[in-house]
């Protein structure tokens, strides 16, 4: 099952590197594109002053002005003339025929022109700063403005992906969980019948009733589980209860069915704890977690179960010792088909999540955990002051 995530993995790894060498050519053009624009508007801006230089011959001679402004207007770049010691500015602001003199506005694009480290261009009696195009900008910036786009878009795309992946998947799920649940429905019934024909012929033996008994009990569980299985897929009923006595049951009936050198602990700094739950689904929850807390220490060791309030919250910790979990599976042990087992479907603690989250708004997540020594499942449940049930 764990090939699964892997292959995950690596597919999103592919897509990254994907996307990177994508954005790096992106890139890659567009400051191509800008060197280049940059190089065309340098030589315009060269032809710029000599033509004004021209101009100027021009004056002399004919005592005519209008070449310079037609030159001027023909120049389309930003740029700041001084000739003789007056500065005049152009089309600073989109309107080639306006004429910026103020002092303070020129200065201050003068010292930006020399902060970018450009040069101004001299002729024998001008000199000329030039800015590039806002075309320059936007070609610059064209990648991130391509990137967000492209991200929006396939953001938007996963997400209504999943969501429909994730409706199909809980339709799917409940109605594997409600035919799983009719399907045990016979048998059980039927093992019903077989238990009180064996308590009829096993009257006059003590020790084959204690074994009817038991069975009764794994009965009864069978019972149970498909009651549980019944209320996936619908809003099951929450009612208080106190958690100390559900985890008193729970862990003695996991108690009776456990290796003998695993031992069991249940510490509270409260006396009583009570919770909205459903106690069924909940008991779920909590046998998966011991059932993997079992597996894991492999026959022995200690299960240690800590109830303790915390503000509004009703928190349990769930502590093992067994082999631990890497803290880079924290989140993966709750993904649906994420098992260390051979033959483990790697479903338990994605119900158990589901069923906290979805049906007892609730949390579950892996506290802490240490390679060979151990790993703490913490719950989180709101209090609730309601009289607990039964």
């Amino acid at each position: 099952m764990q090939d699964i995530y892997q292959q995950r993995s690596n597919w999103k790894a592919i897509l990254v590197i994907a996307g990177g060498v994508i954005l790096l050519i992106t890139l890659y053009y567009s400051n191509f594109l800008a060197q280049n624009l940059m190089k065309n508007e340098e030589k315009s801006a060269k032809l710029y002053i000599n033509a004004l230089e021209g101009s100027l011959t021009n004056q002399k001679l004919n005592e005519d002005n209008s070449l310079r402004q037609d030159i001027i207007s023909a120049f389309a770049l930003p740029s700041i003339i001084e000739q003789d010691g007056v500065f005049e500015a152009y089309h600073f602001n989109g309107n080639s025929d306006e004429v910026i003199t103020d002092k303070v506005f020129i200065d201050k694009k003068i010292q930006e022109f020399f902060e970018d480290g450009k040069k101004p261009l001299t002729g024998p009696n001008t000199k000329i700063y030039y800015f590039h195009s806002r075309l320059v900008t936007y070609i610059k910036y064209f990648p991130i403005v391509q990137i967000f786009l492209i991200g929006s878009y396939i953001g938007l795309g996963y997400f209504l992906f999943n969501s429909s992946k994730r409706s199909e998947q809980n339709r799917v799920w409940a109605g594997m969980a409600k035919e799983t649940a009719h399907q045990l429905g016979t048998p059980i019934s039927a093992m019903l019948g077989w238990m009180s024909y064996l308590r009829e012929i096993s009257a006059d033996s003590p020790e084959h009733l204690e074994v009817v008994e038991e069975l009764e009990k794994d009965i009864d569980r069978l019972n149970l589980v498909a009651d549980r299985f019944s209320k996936i897929g619908s809003r099951p009923e929450l009612k208080s209860y106190d958690l100390i006595k559900v985890m008193e049951e729970a862990i003695a009936y996991m108690e009776r069915r456990s290796p003998k050198n695993v031992t069991f602990e249940i510490k509270s700094s409260i006396s009583s704890a009570n919770v909205l739950i459903n106690e069924h689904l909940f008991q779920w929850v909590i046998e998966n977690i011991l059932r993997n807390a079992l597996d894991a220490m492999d026959g022995k060791g200690k299960i240690s179960c800590n109830i303790q309030k915390m503000g509004d919250e009703t928190c349990l910790d769930i502590s093992d010792t067994g082999k631990g979990i890497p803290s880079s599976k924290f989140k993966t042990v709750f993904q649906p088909g994420y098992s260390t087992k051979q033959r483990g479907w790697g479903l338990g603690l994605s119900l158990a999540k589901r069923i906290m989250e979805e049906y007892h708004k609730g949390k579950i997540f892996v506290k802490s955990s240490k390679i060979g020594e151990g790993t703490t499942f913490s719950i989180k449940l709101q209090s609730t002051d309601l009289e607990p049930f039964g």
